[in-house]
């Protein structure tokens, strides 16, 4: 049954978290809606376990802030469609999510995956295989190639690429034994600042949380769209030059966006008034990226004593791949998750998950950490740090392997979406109706979503805590 898998990771996330199996095991959580996502692995599983730990921890910072205790319901089936695209256009069509290059290749030994959408990342591919017309001629190119070394170049280069590996290879690999070794959040506790409960200005249960998101692509942006749909005021930053036109109308549902160049003493003196007044900073920055521009952990808490910061990577942040840059479907091709999927199916190549489902569970999984952090520096004043990676989300879902695979959802219908029309920057459209119900509580985003840098980098209002 669906019930005892997606209990058994629950338990397992809210362990992470800091808690423990009550809210999992009484009659605090339950879960309705009926399909499965297709894939070899537990990725509806996942997807209802990610956003109900999300879900538990919002429930038990409202509690803790002097609401009524709230039962928590996900519905499985939504849970899964927010795993996908939850915008439907109206009228209008969303830019093509991947470059042109993108994608899977073979190799003279398997298979490697390019990424290829931040334009630096093509051209540092490009350096290394040479410029080509089109994927065909991409593609002969790779072919001469062997997968590991050629990874390797494309990484040296500055740019992304995966080889493709099974579960018992990345297990033996240097950073599989890493990453396996780590949890699923790492927690850091800083000095303790003045215990003080959360503001209580409205209805929603994080107005006047402000949260700076310095995130790109998906997952972290998953976790600042979690938060505002409960009253947070998130702030997105971005640099000048930085843009993802396929994701940006599903992810900035609830923000305002802004831009800042960290390079100019303007634009920093502009980020250090911002970080002062935050509560929460989510960011995805390799290690060591944010220090090289002047804020690492010390410099942050100088400004802020009371900042939340909460971190992800790609692969993990020990091993010799913890500084190495990454997309979810890369992580899937390194980790085992494409070819084992490949394996069971009889499949010619890869075959992923049906969903960015490391992006969007790892999103959940912030967005629950920053919860917890935010409950325990208003219970006791403790301030706490979380780092969480794609990689170690992937730990999480290969537990959850087939034999056989999970059959697939019945296809969406007008029931499954949202009535409400968001006027988008982009034109109209109707979400999916959002998965998560908590008693008494209401999601509601207050921006439709927006382009980037089309707002200016202050907070929604005057600090008031």
């Amino acid at each position: 049954m669906a019930r005892p898998r997606i209990l058994s990771l629950l338990s397992h996330i809210l362990t992470a978290l800091g808690g423990g199996r009550s809210a999992a095991d009484g009659g605090s959580f339950a879960l309705t809606g009926e399909g499965d996502l297709e894939s070899w692995f537990g990725v509806s599983d996942l997807a209802a376990a990610a956003i109900g730990a999300a879900g538990l921890a919002l429930a038990q910072l409202a509690a803790n802030s002097g609401r009524p205790p709230a039962g928590v319901t996900v519905d499985r089936r939504l849970a899964s469609l927010w795993f996908r695209w939850t915008l439907h256009p109206l009228g209008w069509s969303l830019p093509a999510a991947w470059d042109p290059l993108a994608g899977d290749y073979r190799t003279r030994d398997g298979w490697i995956r390019l990424h290829t959408n931040a334009p630096h990342h093509r051209v540092a591919a490009l350096s290394v295989l040479g410029e080509h017309p089109d994927r065909p001629a991409l593609a002969r190119t790779v072919a001469g190639w062997q997968g590991g070394p050629l990874e390797a170049a494309i990484v040296e280069a500055g740019g992304c690429a995966a080889a493709m590996r099974s579960l018992e290879a990345w297990q033996r690999h240097p950073q599989g034994e890493a990453v396996a070794g780590e949890p699923l959040v790492h927690w850091d506790e800083h000095p303790a600042a003045e215990a003080r409960g959360l503001p209580r200005d409205g209805a929603e249960p994080l107005s006047g949380i402000r949260v700076l998101d310095l995130t790109r692509v998906l997952a972290g942006p998953v976790a600042g769209r979690f938060l505002a749909a409960y009253g947070a005021d998130v702030l997105r930053i971005d640099p000048p030059d930085w843009d993802e036109p396929g994701v940006v109308p599903e992810v900035t549902l609830g923000k305002r966006c802004a831009g800042l160049n960290l390079k100019t003493r303007a634009d920093r003196a502009a980020f250090d008034a911002l970080v002062r007044e935050a509560d929460v900073l989510l960011h995805g920055y390799r290690p060591g990226a944010l220090a090289a521009l002047g804020y690492d952990s010390a410099a942050l808490r100088t400004v802020n004593p009371r900042l939340i910061d909460v971190s992800l990577n790609a692969y993990g942040w020990t091993g010799p791949w913890a500084g190495r840059r990454g997309f979810d479907s890369l992580v899937q091709m390194s980790s085992g998750i494409a070819e084992y999927g490949m394996q069971r199916a009889g499949a010619d190549r890869p075959l992923p998950l049906p969903v960015q489902a490391l992006d969007h569970a790892t999103g959940y999984l912030m967005a629950a950490t920053v919860l917890h952090a935010l409950d325990r520096r208003q219970r006791s004043g403790k301030v706490l740090s979380g780092r969480l990676s794609l990689a170690r989300t992937a730990c999480l879902l290969a537990a959850t392997a087939r034999e056989e695979p999970y059959s697939g959802l019945a296809p969406e219908t007008p029931d499954d979406l949202d009535p409400a029309v968001e006027e988008t920057a982009w034109g109209p459209a109707r979400r999916v109706r959002f998965p998560l119900r908590i008693d008494g509580i209401e999601p509601g985003w207050r921006y439709p979503a927006g382009k980037l840098r089309s707002a200016p980098a202050r907070w929604e209002r005057a600090a008031e805590h």
